[in-house]
């Protein structure tokens, strides 16, 4: 497995890693960017890595999606990290894994590469971008890459699964979608016994066979129709109601919240379906859609919050800088005369 970090950097216990999605992180020294360690998960605990994009508690906890496989199947797992060290010389020591959700397909488990988190809750989705786990094992000896033991089923529904953080409980509410593919989450919050998760979404879910060499080394044209091939992302909210009465009558659209049109209705078999919200589609579709979301992250994850900053993709590698607001559902495009603006939020932000 490869041990090329080049993803994101991450803060466990105060020190900096470089990672990717194995098992495998490179521990730099801040001041002088140099690897200081090669940090494996699966020496602290039985997972088979993590992702590149975990959350954290004020207090310096940090909370990741690992998964493993075995003889009962293929599961995600939640992680914790402890914030403090006990001695200077460790690393991710004292990791713990709070809750293990089982594969709704043991044998076709999704891909994932981010997952939501609010005060309370770790919100993990399970999309219909299935992996075949015996492909991506032998594609280095069979000449493919890790994409070729990727499909996207779009017969299969998106499901949603909400764990406690404190307790580390899986709760029991089905909350389903219609199939979408998600890389990265917006923000998450609770807000009248509910949970609002806010993700890039994308309709169709072949994008990861569109960035392959012979699509990147084009030009002009060609690298166009490549562009223009690809799926789009848009910024989407859902609502997951979490305390959902035996009672609740069929049909009945269970978010009390007058701010959004997104829905959570429950069907006869007791699941819940989720319909979203765009939270700003006409006017991003001109942009090429959004990717790569960032928030004020310290200030406003886990809580309401009104602006988020993406990338627009009129080509098929991010060119502009989009500011979203997810109160109003406007955007502005940013050029230089915006520079200010979003300095001025990023470090001085009024809400």
């Amino acid at each position: 497995m490869t041990d090329n970090t080049n993803v994101n950097y991450v803060r466990y216990k105060g020190d900096y890693y470089l990672c990717t999605e194995t098992n495998f992180m490179n521990k730099v020294d801040i001041e002088t960017l140099e690897k200081t360690e090669k940090v494996d998960w699966s020496k602290f605990i039985a997972v088979n890595g993590a992702t590149a994009h975990p959350h954290y508690d004020p207090d310096g906890t940090a909370y990741n999606m690992g998964n493993s496989f075995g003889p009962y199947g293929f599961s995600y797992k939640v992680i914790r990290v402890p914030p403090e060290k006990v001695d200077l010389g460790e690393t991710i020591h004292g990791v713990q894994v709070i809750c293990s959700i089982a594969s709704t397909e043991k044998g076709k488990p999704s891909y994932y590469h981010s997952f939501g988190m609010t005060r309370n809750y770790i919100i993990f989705i399970e999309q219909p971008l299935k992996m075949n786990l015996w492909k991506i094992a032998t594609s280095k000896i069979r000449g493919k890459a890790f994409s070729d033991g990727i499909s996207w089923e779009p017969q299969c529904n998106t499901r949603f699964h909400v764990v406690e953080k404190r307790t580390g409980q899986l709760l029991p509410g089905r909350y389903y979608s219609k199939p979408f593919v998600t890389f990265h989450q917006i923000n998450a919050f609770e807000d009248q016994g509910c949970v609002i998760i806010d993700l890039c979404c994308q309709d169709n879910g072949r994008t990861l066979e569109v960035y392959q060499l012979q699509n990147l080394r084009k030009a002009g044209e060609g690298l166009d129709q490549v562009h223009n091939s690809a799926a789009k992302s848009f910024p989407r909210r859902f609502v997951l109601p979490l305390n959902v009465s035996l009672n609740a009558p069929e049909g009945d659209n269970l978010s009390p919240l007058s701010y959004t049109s997104a829905s959570a209705v429950k069907q006869a078999d007791g699941t819940i379906w989720c319909s979203h919200e765009n939270l700003h589609q006409e006017d991003l579709e001109k942009e090429g859609g959004i990717e790569f979301p960032q928030i004020y992250y310290d200030r406003f994850s886990g809580k309401k919050y009104h602006f988020f900053y993406g990338c627009g993709f009129r080509h098929l590698v991010g060119d502009s800088l989009i500011k979203v607001d997810v109160v109003n559902k406007t955007l502005k495009v940013m050029k230089n005369s915006f520079l200010f603006e979003l300095f001025r939020d990023l470090f001085f932000p009024l809400n």
